[in-house]
């Protein structure tokens, strides 16, 4: 029993999302942008970039006026849509270390990633 509760401890730490990354000596957080990660990590093994279309619904207030008097508020939900920039890093820190993946969405990184060893 107990060697199936480490194995899958060890299952998760190895593919489960990180919320920070060390290199060197500082750590770089979900929420960092990509200026900051690439001044403290330096150049990433790999890049990929893409936009992706998303769905997104809006809030949009109104104000309406009834015979001079005080306007009613109201609102209504709209739904646009955004071009998401998203740029997906591999860091390869390598064999000692898991490579680890990076995701960005229009500048910010969202997502840290444990892959498998490095090279």
């Amino acid at each position: 029993m107990k060697i199936k509760i480490l194995l899958l401890g060890l299952g998760l730490l190895f593919t489960s999302q990180a919320f920070a990354l060390r290199c060197g000596h500082q750590l770089v957080n979900v929420g960092d942008s990509k200026h900051d990660v690439l001044a403290i990590c330096g150049q990433p093994e790999s890049v990929d970039t893409h936009i992706e279309r998303r769905g997104a619904s809006q809030f949009v207030r109104g104000h309406q006026r009834a015979g001079g008097q005080n306007g009613i508020g109201y609102g209504q939900q709209q739904y646009v849509e955004i071009d998401v920039e998203v740029e997906e890093w591999i860091y390869d820190f390598g064999a000692r270390r898991l490579q680890q993946y990076l995701r960005f969405e229009n500048g910010r990184l969202k997502e840290i990633k444990n892959l498998g060893r490095g090279d």
